[in-house]
């Protein structure tokens, strides 16, 4: 399947589900996302020990959850009992770590896009990669176009997305674009990178443009930063601020 020519997906995007008003990598975070307006989150992937792919952004358990030690390491039974919520609010006590199957479901429900953040974290890299694009393929319907982009800062977890689902959007991600970035990512079959905004101007926007690439930056809470990426052409931008930048205007 040939990837558009257009860049499909929607320029706001929703940090970790939603942002700072939501536990991070929940259903319910994405339910926030919708409620204000976001049609694309970006949520983070990793792999349990028996290889279950489940919403998870660190190597390690005791940020998020009520659990301790590397997630990799712990079946999905064990996984499955935690408490992803409690450390955010007293209201949200008792939600979840998702499956993505569960986040793939929620966002169709919600009409939600997604941004698949692949996290290799302690587990094999193209395990994920591979684990992740089928069930991608496997569960997000043809008519529900464009499917989930996968994105990663670890080649070998993109390499892998891409040989088990060709037809999905793939994006490689950096701290900063470094010299030969592009190359890399083309040579890998991606249609966009992503960047710390820091480290993008226009003249590298333009650099990716020309070579066929979309560029999205993160993570972008302040209205200047915005807007300078903005006028310099940025395809997306991640915010944790999802109340203060409104998607549907792209401004505070």
């Amino acid at each position: 399947m040939p990837f558009p020519a257009r860049w499909p997906y929607p320029f706001w995007i929703a940090h970790r589900g939603g942002g700072r008003l939501a536990p991070e990598n929940t259903l319910a975070a994405l339910r926030v996302a919708r409620e204000r307006g976001y049609a694309f989150a970006e949520l983070d992937v990793t792999l349990s020990a028996d290889g279950v792919a489940f919403l998870l952004h660190d190597e390690r358990l005791e940020r998020t959850t009520d659990g301790r030690g590397a997630a990799a390491r712990r079946p999905w039974a064990e996984l499955a009992v935690l408490d992803a919520g409690r450390w955010f609010g007293a209201r949200h006590r008792g939600e979840p770590l998702p499956t993505l199957d569960a986040a793939l479901d929620a966002a169709l429900e919600l009409d939600l896009l997604l941004n698949l953040e692949l996290k290799p974290g302690a587990a094999d890299a193209r395990r994920l990669g591979r684990a992740v694009a089928e069930r991608v393929a496997g569960r997000w319907p043809a008519e529900r176009a464009p499917a989930p982009l996968l994105s990663s800062f670890d080649p070998a977890a993109v390499a892998a997305a891409g040989e088990a689902a060709p037809g999905l959007a793939r994006a490689l991600l950096f701290e900063a674009l470094p010299s030969g970035g592009l190359d890399r990512a083309l040579a890998l079959g991606c249609r966009a990178i992503g960047a710390e905004h820091v480290s993008l101007d226009r003249a590298a926007i333009a650099a990716a443009h020309a070579v066929g690439l979309a560029v999205l930056a993160y993570t972008v809470d302040e209205p200047a930063d915005a807007e300078r990426l903005r006028s310099a052409g940025v395809d997306g931008l991640f915010t944790d601020a999802i109340d203060l930048f409104d998607p549907r205007g792209g401004s505070p």
